[in-house]
């Protein structure tokens, strides 16, 4: 099973992040969440600052380019396969820096993606 960390968790159900995270869950994937303030969104546990993590396959970034500057170093460190830079977390920025350490990424919605059966 994928293990899917969602950046940018927000507590509040009608966020698309908040949104996502249910949609990940009941497509069977293990969600990880960080966001501003600890809490809970289906279950799944919504941490704050930079846990230590392992095993990460997608991180879906809900964040503008702005405050994923903080988060470079410890997604790199990550390792992960591939992040999902949703709509209004578009970064090229970061992507030069995903390029530069052979992450793959995409300028997509995980929303849309998972209804297509795409993600």
């Amino acid at each position: 099973m994928k293990k899917i960390l969602v950046l940018g968790a927000s507590l509040k159900p009608h966020r698309y992040s908040n949104i996502a995270i249910r949609s990940l869950e009941s497509s069977d994937y293990d969600v990880v969440a960080i966001g501003l303030r600890e809490g809970e969104i289906a279950n799944i546990p919504v941490q704050t600052g930079f846990p230590k993590l392992e095993d990460i396959h997608t991180v879906t970034l809900y964040l503008n380019a702005e405050r994923q500057k903080l988060y470079y170093d410890y997604i790199i460190a990550l390792k992960p396969k591939r992040v999902i830079f949703n709509p209004g977390a578009e970064n090229f920025e970061f992507k030069e820096i995903l390029e530069k350490n052979d992450v793959n990424f995409e300028f997509d919605c995980t929303l849309v993606m998972l209804s297509g059966k795409r993600f």
